[in-house]
């Protein structure tokens, strides 16, 4: 039995090789563009579900002090850069508003006191959170609180977070 030559042969699998390396590729970049995608719908939501969670706090306590106009009825988190900048780029924004959930938690109590009784309850949550370590997704942030103000029943604190490290 005869063999045949494979220079006939030779065009085709060269053909077919360069089809099926195309296809490859073509596949591994359809499959980035849809997780990049898919990324920025994933952290959209993220933020999306921390809002939620936190419009129904405000909402359920604007309820319960609606009518007393010198408590605190709402707590606003406002983030701040770092100085360094290394450490603004290792944070994002999944991270920040995770932080900032836990923060709210650690707030809670604020809610309702008096707003001519916030010089002690003021220290009291400077105390308790300035160079607070909150870990989230694995890593360690430290928070340093800036400013504190009350008006009109919203007490507002800008902090400023950043990654923590170990001495």
């Amino acid at each position: 039995m005869r063999v045949p030559p494979f220079q006939r042969y030779r065009r085709f699998s060269q053909i077919s090789a360069v089809f099926v390396l195309g296809m490859v590729v073509g596949a591994v970049i359809y499959n980035s563009i849809f997780h990049a995608g898919y990324n920025v719908l994933w952290l959209t939501n993220q933020e999306l579900r921390l809002q939620i969670e936190q419009y129904r706090k405000d909402i359920k306590t604007l309820k319960k002090y609606n009518n007393t106009s010198t408590v605190i009825r709402e707590i606003k988190l406002r983030t701040e850069n770092s100085k360094s900048e290394e450490g603004a780029a290792s944070l994002d924004p999944v991270s920040l508003k995770e932080i900032i959930s836990q923060m709210s938690s650690d707030l809670e109590p604020m809610r309702g006191r008096s707003m001519f009784d916030i010089d002690a309850d003021g220290k009291l949550a400077r105390l308790l959170l300035d160079g607070k370590i909150y870990i989230v997704r694995e890593k360690e942030y430290a928070v340093n609180i800036r400013t504190m103000l009350v008006m009109e029943g919203v007490l507002q604190i800008w902090v400023e977070i950043h990654p923590y490290k170990r001495s």
